[in-house]
């Protein structure tokens, strides 16, 4: 029988922070292994998260941010550079932010895609946290088909609410699929060359949440079944 030992009242705070581990999970195993300049696609609370833990694994010297906004790009620009200590700068628009990264990170609630295949080039990570809802959609369906390869963290769950439902909707379908899980156990290799094409797509599981919520409550000298709310 399982117990409830704990409820957590953070209002979402362990969901943001499991969420940017887990863009710094997929970072760490598929981006390139030199990356120099970064790019993140959204102003927010997520947009911030995402670039600190991204930092940890990845640890470029230059930060690109782009939002419809450019009043909150400049000041979610500021507060990335305080908190990392690097050159951060507003992108002129998203196509230019992709052109000058080695990996992107899009967080944004867009039904259309911000990064469009024809941007995609050699020596590319994307990273896509936004689309955690059917119908939602960051990436263009044909930059899932073109790039080397598609990992997703659920691929059952991202055929319905990920970057995944858009393109299978297209009738397009990526080259090659694999779940971060078996990236990270070593069951596929995950990114083969620096020169490759890699798109990640984090809709966000449960067995996350409970790992991170987990994790807390034994920080905090107990054990059991904890929820996050």
């Amino acid at each position: 029988m399982v117990r409830v030992e704990a409820v957590f009242l953070d209002n979402g705070y362990l969901t943001d922070i499991r969420t940017a581990a887990a863009g710094a999970v997929a970072a760490r195993h598929l981006a390139p292994a030199n990356v120099e300049t970064a790019g993140v696609i959204g102003t927010g609370v997520q947009a911030r998260l995402q670039m600190q833990a991204a930092h940890l694994v990845r640890p470029f010297k230059h930060l690109l941010v782009y939002g419809r906004d450019p009043a909150k790009a400049a000041v979610c620009a500021g507060d990335l550079a305080d908190s990392l200590g690097i050159e951060v700068d507003v992108a002129s628009g998203a196509a230019d932010l992709v052109a000058r990264s080695q990996l992107v990170v899009t967080t944004t609630p867009s039904r259309e895609p911000v990064i469009l295949a024809d941007w995609l080039h050699p020596a590319l990570h994307v990273t896509a946290m936004g689309s955690d809802q059917t119908g939602k959609n960051e990436i263009d369906p044909i930059a899932l088909a073109v790039s080397d390869l598609y990992v997703a963290d659920r691929l059952s769950q991202c055929e319905v609410s990920g970057e995944l439902e858009a393109a299978l909707a297209a009738g397009l379908t990526p080259k090659e699929t694999a779940e971060l899980g078996d990236v990270i156990s070593g069951k596929h290799p995950g990114r083969t060359s620096d020169a490759g094409i890699t798109i990640a797509d984090l809709t966000g599981t449960g067995a996350q949440d409970t790992a991170i919520a987990s994790h807390v409550l034994a920080a905090m000298g107990a054990a059991g079944t904890v929820i996050s709310t």
